[in-house]
Formats: C-alpha cells, sequence, structure tokens
C-alpha cells in the first residue's frame, strides 16, 4: 500500500454503515495488523437503507449504529466518530446529524440520484461546513493522511460522491494527505486475500443489509460478488 507510505495514523471517511467494510475492510485490516492507528468517521447512518427483512425497518438507525460497532470491533478500529457530532464537529457550532440521501439503481451496478434525500441529507449540506466537521475529528485523531473516495464514489452513489468534495476539502484545510479509494466493479480475491475470512466475520455484523454465503456476500437487492479484499489506492497530495 505505497500510496499510504510510512504513516501511523490514518482516517477513512465513509458515507454509510457497511460502507467502511465493503470497501476498504481488507485495507483496514492490514493497516491494523501493521500497527497503524485507524479512525473511521461515518458521515450517515444509512437510514434510507433497504433492509434484509422489513421487520428490521422498525429502528433501522439503532440496528445500523449497533451492526456498524460490531463490525469495526472485528476490523480493530477503536476510533469512530460521526460526522456533525464532537470531536467530529467544528467547535462552536452545535450537533448536526447529516442523513442518507438515498438513491437509485441506474444499472445493476450503477446508482445515481434517488428522489428520497430531505434538508438534512448529506448532499443538501454545505461541503464546506462538513469539510470543517472532518477538519475538526482529524486533528482530535491526529490523522496524517485521510482517506475516502474517488469522485466516481465506488458505484455512483450521491453520498460517496459528497465524501470524495469534503475529504478533499478537509484534507487540505488540515493540512494532510489525500489518498482515494478508485472506483472498480466490486471485486474478490487481491493482494490482501489473507483477511478474507475477517472481512466475512465484519461484514456478518450488517444483517440488516447483506449475507455471507460461503465466499460471496450477497446484497438486500440481490447483487453478489465475491467477498472483497482488493483495494486501489491513489494518492493525490
Amino acid at each position: 500500500m505505497t500510496a499510504l507510505g510510512a504513516v501511523a495514523r490514518v482516517l477513512f471517511l465513509h458515507a454509510h454503515p457497511d460502507d467502511e467494510t465493503l470497501a476498504t475492510g481488507a485495507l483496514i485490516a492490514d493497516l491494523v495488523n501493521r500497527g497503524v492507528t485507524v479512525g473511521v468517521v461515518t458521515a450517515t447512518r444509512g437510514e434510507q437503507g433497504e433492509t434484509t427483512d422489513p421487520a428490521l425497518a422498525a429502528d433501522l438507525v439503532t440496528l445500523r449504529e449497533r451492526e456498524l460497532a460490531g463490525a469495526l470491533a472485528v476490523l480493530g478500529v477503536e476510533h469512530h466518530g460521526f460526522l456533525g457530532e464532537p470531536p467530529a464537529r467544528a467547535v462552536g457550532r452545535p450537533p448536526r446529524r447529516y442523513t442518507d440521501s438515498g438513491m437509485a439503481w441506474v444499472t445493476p451496478e450503477l446508482a445515481g440520484p434517488g428522489p428520497q434525500a430531505g434538508p438534512e441529507a448529506l448532499t443538501a449540506a454545505s461541503v464546506a461546513e462538513a469539510a470543517d466537521d472532518l477538519v475538526s475529528y482529524a486533528t482530535w485523531f491526529g490523522a496524517e493522511v485521510l482517506v475516502s473516495y474517488d469522485r466516481f464514489g465506488g458505484y455512483g452513489h450521491p453520498d460517496h460522491v459528497a465524501c470524495h468534495h469534503i475529504a478533499v476539502l478537509a484534507a487540505e484545510q488540515a493540512g494532510i494527505g489525500f489518498v482515494e479509494i478508485v472506483s472498480r466493479q466490486p471485486g474478490g480475491p487481491g493482494p490482501l486475500d489473507r483477511y478474507r475470512e475477517l472481512v466475512a466475520e465484519a461484514l456478518a455484523s450488517y444483517r440488516s443489509q447483506l449475507r455471507v454465503d460461503g465466499s460471496d456476500v450477497v446484497h438486500v437487492g440481490g447483487q453478489r460478488h465475491p467477498i472483497p479484499t482488493a483495494v486501489e489506492l491513489r494518492r493525490l497530495s
């Protein structure tokens, strides 16, 4: 992972619970295994997510928070915050909650904007305000580099794209490096395949969103792909 170099503290910005494991679970596990201190900031609680069982939708926010905590524990992440809540909130501003903007499938594997976004949605927020919040956490955490999506947002989810712009600005303001996760179709084995079973265990925390079937992950929408252990990074600053 030469894009990260010899850093001691790495901060990830992800859009929803489960994104940290699906997009970077193997990378996070590898960093932790190498003694790097990893922090994760989650922008929203995935309020618009579909569920594997309609009965789970009754208290989805609490459930997704609990699922996220379980996955982070498996991956070895001890530092987590939700964007908009201290210490991931700019000093002097009252806490706020950025909510899931929702999406619509353009193709079976590509997402685009959906009709669900409300006034508190991440995509409706000022990029400058959200970046200030991320800077606050990065400073508190002592981040040396910030990792988030590229401008395509992995598979096009509007919240992922928003996170890219937020992270780029925050890294610039904090004076730290920015490394982007290169968008690609969901893949399986990669250089970090030795962490596949650990990633599978972390993914199993997200019973409201997916299921692990052997060496595959099956999403609530029916999309199936191998448990991802390949992560391509590109350093922009």
